[in-house]
This record gives C-alpha cells, structure tokens and sequence, in this order.
C-alpha cells in the first residue's frame, strides 16, 4: 500500500510517499481502507519537529482520518467488515482522566498515523462514525472536533447561555461554534478576516472581533458582556494572546489552553488569575469516550463540519502548506480514496 511517511523535523518537504507492507490484522485488530484525512496545526508542529512527543524514525503523520472496515481479527467484537469508522487520537485512552501512559501514544507522532491507504489499528482505538457524515466530514472531527467538545463540556463544563470566547478560524475554533449553537451558547470570536467573521457570524457568532483592526480586543469582549467577561475562552494563540485571553474570562472563569500558533512563553502575569478567581486549563483532545459523546450529539444535531478545502492524496505537501498559510476557514482535508 502507499503511504506517506515524515521524520519529525524534516519540514514539509521531508513529506514523502512510500509504499508499507499492508499488515494483516492480529486477533484484536482491524483493517481500514483509509477514505480521507484532515490536517491539524499539530501536524505543522511535528513536520518542525516541534510536538511534544515524536518518533526517532520516519512515521506515518496525521492523527485524524475516516474510513471503512475491509478486515478483522479473530477475536474482535466490536466491529465488523463494512462498518464505518473513525481513529481516536490517543488509541490507549479509552476513558477516564488522561495519564501518562494513555497519552503516551498519539498517532501521527510517537507512533504511525493515518496519511495512508490502510491502516491496521486495535478494535478499541476506533470509533463508529455517525451515519450522516461523508467520510470527509467524519475526518475532521478525531482532534480538532474532540478538542472542543473536550473544552467546552467535559473539562470546560458549559452550560446552555454561558458564553465563550473562540481565537480564530481554524479547525478547534469553528467546531466549537458550531457545538456552541447547538447548544445555546453565546459565542464571541475573533479573525483578521472581516470575510472569516461574517462566516462565522453565519454559523451562529453572537459577535465577531476584528483583532487587527482592534488590537486590544479583550477591552471589546468586556464591553460585549457588560463588562462582565466571558465564561470561557478557548486559547489557541500562545504568547500573543494569552494575557488578553485571561483578561477577557469573567471573575471565576476559565482559561483552556488549546494550542500555541504563536509559540509559548513571553510575559506571564499569575496576578491576573489569583485576582480573579480565573482558573487555566490545558485540554489534550479528549478520550474515545468523550468522542463518542460527541458523536452522539452530533447524531441528534446533525451538524456538518466546516471544510476548508479537500486535496487529493498526490497533493499532500500542497494540503500542509495551504494548511501553513493560515488562510484556512474551518478543515483541510486529504481525500485518500473517493
């Protein structure tokens, strides 16, 4: 089978496609023809050698793909050939709190990923795909879907009127709008796009916030909430916007800290939480658990996820760099096999 394959730091360019022994399946595995693949910022991350953790050799990338069962082991319950499936991010962590050793393991980073045509995977690191989704929608949701669902109702705790300030246009970002409305949330997001924000206004923004054109936009979400602040906000800025973010969490809110695109570190100032009451977070996308729960969520919402763009599988480079670009509103997305 083919199968692209990146040694952490290798850039983008050190993406290449390679043909992989197609594996049969163990007693308790399964076989998945792969259909398609969304990229997340965590996908830049291990191309730069950035991650957290990462594979001394090359690895398959991408945590997030969708597609059906071709194959199963001899012991496997849980699936069978024909079933529509998805990975879990972290194949160990099936639920409960994260720990050291079930977050050991992502795919795409420590350990192969999905940027292939097949894939052989325990039956407990899958996940059933809702049957309204194409596989290209089912695609996007393992990191960046969980994330928010993740942030928003399993750590974060939201409840329906609570508000929340969104950073961005990006995959985490839109999807957490779109659970926020289904939800009776009030959202607040923020873009250098006038263009991005009326998009976002139009799946469901209760106010949007030109960062670029309002620099000091946490003085704006104050204003927007009667200067009360918002419930929670979910940071994927970093350095950049961190302060802002936790000026911007009402007396007693909170924080989750999601991603950093500007990279971490800069000025903290930890009086801004003690003052406060404001709590800091950090998500680490979520359990199978947690994406089952959305997933039944979205059986009853029907909510479509935000695709950017799909590339075909030859033009995986082009999917990251268009990726890189950051002019991305929602996924981007690799169709493997149509």
């Amino acid at each position: 089978m083919h199968a692209y394959q990146i040694k952490a730091g290798q850039q983008i360019a050190g993406l290449e496609l390679a043909e992989r022994n197609a594996a049969a399946p163990a007693a308790r595995e399964v076989r998945v023809r792969i259909h398609a693949v969304s990229l997340n910022y965590r996908d830049l991350m291990v191309a730069d050698g950035k991650y957290l953790s990462t594979a001394d050799k090359a690895v398959i990338p991408c945590s997030d793909g969708a597609g059906e069962v071709i194959a199963v082991g001899e012991q496997v319950t849980r699936f069978r050939v024909g079933d529509r499936v998805a990975a879990s991010f972290f194949p160990d962590w099936i639920e409960g709190p994260p720990t050291r050793q079930n977050t050991a393991g992502s795919l795409g980073a420590a350990i192969d990923g999905m940027l292939a045509e097949e894939t052989v995977l325990h039956e407990d690191a899958l996940v059933a795909i809702p049957e309204y989704l194409s596989y290209v929608e089912a695609a996007a949701i393992p990191c960046a879907g969980v994330t928010a669902w993740n942030a928003l109702f399993a750590a974060g705790d939201i409840k329906p009127g609570d508000s929340v300030l969104l950073l961005g246009t990006g995959g985490v970002s839109i999807w957490a709008l779109q659970l926020a409305r289904a939800a009776g949330l009030q959202t607040i997001i923020t873009s250098s796009s006038d263009e991005k924000l009326d998009r976002a206004c139009a799946l469901g923004a209760f106010a949007a916030i030109n960062y670029k054109k309002t620099p000091e936009w946490h003085k704006e979400v104050l204003q927007l909430t009667a200067g009360r602040g918002v419930d929670l906000v979910l940071e994927v800025g970093g350095q950049d916007t961190l302060n802002r973010s936790i000026a911007s969490a009402r007396t007693g809110g909170t924080v989750a800290i999601i991603g950093g695109v500007s990279g971490f570190g800069g000025e903290f100032n930890p009086f801004a939480l003690i003052g406060g009451a404001k709590h800091l977070s950090g998500i680490f996308v979520g359990s199978r658990s947690m994406f089952e729960d959305l997933n039944r969520f979205l059986g009853i919402t029907e909510i479509h996820p935000a695709v950017d763009r799909i590339f075909p599988f030859s033009q995986a480079r082009e999917a990251y760099t268009h990726l890189k670009n950051a002019g991305h509103f929602g996924k981007v997305v690799i169709e493997v096999t149509p």
